[in-house]
C-alpha cells in the first residue's frame, strides 16, 4: 500500500516538472508570437546571481523529493520531519500547490505576448494591469511563493524552508528591478498603477484612484 509519504513526495515533485513545463511552453508560445526569445538569458551579473539563487531553488524543489525516498541518501536533519506531518497539511499543501500552479495560467493569459523572463532595457513592454495584475504587481512571483510554501506544508524541513527564503529573496530583488524598469518606461501612469496595487499582495488600503 502506497503511504501518506509517497503522495506528499510525488505531489511535489509533480508540480515543479508541471511548473517548468508551463514555463516552456509558455516561453515557446512568445518566441512564435514575437519572434525572438522572450528575454531567456540573464543579463548583467545581477541577473546571474539571481539566477543562481532560482537554479539552487528549483533543484531543491525538484530534487528532494526524490532522494529523501532513499534513506541513506541526505543526512538526517535535512530529511522532512514526519513529527510535523498532519492530513491538515497535506490537504493545505495540495491546495495550494494547486491554487498556485492555477494562478500562474491566469497570469500567462493576462500577460499574453507581454510575458518576459528577464529585462531588456532596449525593450518598451506595455502595462499590463488587468487580470491579476489589476491587485498585484508581480503575481507570478506570489504564486510561486504559494506553491513553494504549499511544497514546505506538504514535506516540512530544513530544505524546504532554505528553499522558500532563498526564493523570496531573489523575488524582491528581481521585482524591484523590473518596477525601476518599468518606471522609467511608463513614468506617471507607473506611478499611478502602483498606488492602487502592492508589489505581492493586495494593497486592500491604499489609494484606488490615479493620482494627479
Amino acid at each position: 500500500m502506497i503511504d501518506e509519504f509517497y503522495w506528499r513526495r510525488a505531489v511535489v515533485f509533480g508540480s515543479v516538472v508541471l511548473y517548468w513545463a508551463g514555463v516552456s511552453v509558455n516561453a515557446a508560445w512568445v518566441r512564435q508570437r514575437i519572434g525572438r526569445s522572450p528575454n531567456l538569458k540573464p543579463r548583467g551579473t545581477r541577473e546571474r546571481l539571481l539566477w543562481g539563487g532560482w537554479f539552487l531553488v528549483i533543484t531543491v524543489w525538484l530534487l528532494q523529493p526524490l532522494v529523501i525516498g532513499n534513506g541513506g541518501a541526505v543526512p538526517g536533519f535535512l530529511r522532512p520531519l514526519p513529527v510535523l506531518f498532519h492530513p491538515v497539511g497535506l490537504i493545505l499543501g495540495v491546495v495550494l500547490t494547486v491554487a498556485g500552479y492555477a494562478g500562474t495560467l491566469w497570469c500567462y493569459a493576462a500577460m499574453g505576448a507581454s510575458w518576459r523572463i528577464g529585462i531588456d532595457r532596449r525593450e518598451k513592454n506595455p502595462l499590463v494591469a488587468h487580470g491579476p495584475y489589476s491587485l498585484v504587481r508581480h503575481p507570478i512571483y506570489l504564486f510561486q511563493i504559494v506553491m513553494l510554501f504549499g511544497a514546505l506544508l506538504l514535506l516540512p524541513g530544513v530544505l524546504s524552508v532554505v528553499a522558500l527564503a532563498v526564493h523570496v529573496a531573489c523575488v524582491l530583488v528581481k521585482a524591484s528591478d523590473e518596477e525601476a524598469y518599468m518606471l522609467a518606461v511608463h513614468g506617471q501612469d507607473y506611478r499611478n498603477y502602483c498606488s492602487r496595487s502592492g508589489m505581492l499582495l493586495p494593497n486592500l488600503g491604499g489609494n484606488r484612484r490615479d493620482t494627479p
